[in-house]
Formats: structure tokens, C-alpha cells, sequence
């Protein structure tokens, strides 16, 4: 009886990540919510409004993710939030992650949904970034042992209203310097487009970010985890290795995992979320009668989506994960590591714009 229940709630849980994570390819896809052109623009023409949304995403999440990291079990909830060790390999992770976003157009959450969207350019980046992923299972362990200072909760130093309270401070903050940088270089704040359509699209930022809030926020409730993408990655990786020969068991990473190297990938929620997203983006795209995949990509393109996935599958991997498991898990786990790799990664991203505007094949 007990293994019947076991396996009916995780069927329920799969259903739901299913779910889930359709919403949040829809979403994506409808509102154009990028991490990485939001970035960029920062970056280079001190524009910050994507900026400013993915703060106003933390903070949505965060009034329900700080109390259930801290009171779920009162209501029958495991949850947990995702609080990592600073180490020199994590911030390198980070680093490498920022520049691989600016050289493959997109980052975690950004590579699936174009996927669905119809990007062929897309399913070269994420290629490269299922093997730099697997490399960097390879190289953990040496990274890991590197010296590292261990993790440092918001919510268990001050309490979810306390923690919750700082943290929207400090985004406030942020957001208001990003405004007035804005406003001193271009005069005026760029307006927002407006919805039009909720299935056809386009979507507001603002009815964007709600839609992922619920996704953060579902993930947390049926997952009791933040809202993860890259370990998929690694695993896909490990599953198309050990068809090649590849003996994966035998590296430390995955001498602790062997129970998901035994199991179909479908067993996986983060795996069935991801595809779910993809999904979700190629049901957004059709709705609005812009599937049109482009077959046709020039030398330049598929170098820097190669050169940018190996980037952001290397560095995911030492970084405890991209822009959505590690930057947005982080922070709306209340966890000093996200404001790290926040920053590592901004400055990678700022070194990865350089350097993509001094190549020349």
C-alpha cells in the first residue's frame, strides 16, 4: 500500500512540473522574458527595465518562498530553499556563465524557450551546453575541494520578514539607481508595451513576471525546491555518454547518483519541466503564427553558440546552477550566494559583450 501512495504522489508531481513548467514556457515566450538581453541592454545602453522586472520577480517570489522555507512544515510542506557555499569555483562558474550568455544569446531558461520558439541556432548552443555540463561533472570534485566559506542564509540570520524586508530593500535600492542612470542618459524611462492577447501574445512585462512568479511559487509548493533547469542538462549529458561507452558511474559526481543514471530520464522532475518549457514556448510561437524555424545560420552564429554553451554548461555546473537555479533560486532562497553569483556573472557578462565586439569571423 505505502509503494502504491509513493508512486501516485510522484505521478501527481510529474503531472503537475509538467504543468508547470508550461506555463512558464508559454510565459517566456509570450512576454520575451530574457535574462540575458536584459543584461545586455543594461550594459550598453543603460536601459534597465528587464532588470527591474527580474527584481520585481524575487520579490513576488519571495513573499511566499521565505515563509515556506521557514514554516512549511507547519502546513504538512517539505520545502527547502537552495543556500550554496561561496568558493573561487563558484564565482569562476558564475563568471564563465555570464560570458557564455552574451555569446550564445541566452541562458538557461532563454535557450529552451527560443528552442520552442523555433531557434535552430538554440539547439546548437544547448548541444554545446549538455557537453560542457557533463565536463563540468567531470571537474567538480577538484573544484569543490578548492576553500570555500559555507553558506549563509537571510531567512535563518533574520527570519522570513526580516530577511524579506532586506532583501526588497536592496532590489529597491538597485532599481532605483538603474532608473536614474536611465533617466540621466536618455531623459525619460522606455515605455513598456502593453498585453494583447493572453494566448496569441504579446505579452507586458508585468503579466510576464507574474506568470513566472507562479511558476517559482508552484515549484516550491509541489517540488519544495526552488525552480531549477542545468542538473537536467548534466544528466542528459551522462545519459547520451554512457550510450557512447562512456563508463560516467565510475567519476565521483555520479558515484553518488548512480539511482539516476539507473532510471529514465522521465523520472527526473527538472527533466520533465525542461521539455514542458520547450513545449510550452512551441504552443506560445504557433498561436502566434511566428513558428518559423531558420535553417540557415552563417559561421559566426554557430561558433559563438557553440563557444557560449560549452561556457554555460562548464559554469553552471561549478556555480551551482544559471541564471534561474542559482541567481533567482538563490535570492528567493534567501541565500548570500545568489547576490554572488549575481555580480559574477554580471561581470562576465560585461567581458563576454567586449569580447563579441572585437571578433571578426
Amino acid at each position: 500500500m505505502l509503494i502504491i501512495i509513493t508512486t501516485y504522489t510522484a505521478t501527481i508531481k510529474h503531472s503537475l512540473a509538467v504543468l508547470i513548467g508550461a506555463v512558464a514556457g508559454f510565459g517566456l515566450y509570450h512576454a520575451s522574458f530574457g535574462f540575458t538581453s536584459a543584461w545586455r541592454r543594461v550594459l550598453t545602453e543603460n536601459r534597465g527595465a528587464g532588470l527591474r522586472a527580474q527584481f520585481l520577480l524575487v520579490i513576488l517570489i519571495s513573499m511566499f518562498s521565505f515563509p515556506l522555507i521557514a514554516y512549511g512544515d507547519l502546513l504538512g510542506l517539505s520545502v527547502g530553499g537552495a543556500v550554496a557555499p561561496i568558493s573561487f569555483g563558484m564565482v569562476f562558474g558564475a563568471f564563465l556563465f555570464g560570458i557564455g550568455m552574451q555569446f550564445g544569446g541566452g541562458c538557461g531558461s532563454g535557450t529552451l524557450f527560443t528552442i520552442g520558439g523555433g531557434s535552430t541556432r538554440m539547439v546548437i548552443t544547448l548541444t554545446a551546453f549538455i557537453m560542457g555540463s557533463l565536463l563540468g561533472t567531470l571537474h567538480l570534485p577538484w573544484w569543490r575541494a578548492m576553500p570555500k566559506i559555507s553558506g549563509w542564509s537571510l531567512i535563518d540570520n533574520f527570519g522570513p520578514f526580516g530577511a524579506f524586508i532586506i532583501l526588497t530593500i536592496i532590489l529597491i535600492i538597485i532599481g532605483c539607481y538603474t532608473i536614474y542612470r536611465e533617466k540621466l542618459a536618455h531623459g525619460v524611462l522606455e515605455q513598456s508595451k502593453s498585453s494583447a492577447s493572453l494566448l496569441s501574445g504579446p505579452w507586458s512585462p508585468i503579466a510576464g513576471v507574474i506568470a513566472l512568479a507562479f511558476v517559482g511559487i508552484a515549484t516550491f509548493i509541489v517540488l519544495g525546491r526552488p525552480w531549477g533547469i542545468t542538473s537536467a542538462f548534466s544528466l542528459w549529458g551522462a545519459k547520451a555518454a554512457i550510450i557512447m561507452g562512456v563508463d560516467v558511474a565510475s567519476w565521483p559526481y555520479w558515484s553518488e547518483r548512480t539511482a539516476l543514471l539507473n532510471r529514465s530520464i522521465f523520472k527526473d522532475t527538472t527533466t520533465v519541466m525542461n521539455f514542458a518549457i520547450i513545449g510550452g514556448a512551441m504552443a506560445a510561437s504557433g498561436l502566434a503564427n511566428k513558428y518559423q524555424p531558420i535553417w540557415r545560420l552563417n559561421k559566426r552564429q554557430i561558433i559563438t553558440a557553440l563557444i557560449g554553451g560549452l561556457l554555460m554548461g562548464y559554469g553552471a555546473r561549478l556555480a551551482y546552477g544559471c541564471n534561474i537555479g542559482a541567481y533567482l533560486g538563490g535570492l528567493v532562497s534567501g541565500s548570500l550566494h545568489g547576490w554572488v553569483w549575481m555580480i559574477a556573472a554580471f561581470i562576465g557578462s560585461a567581458t563576454g559583450i567586449k569580447f563579441l565586439s572585437k571578433i571578426t569571423f
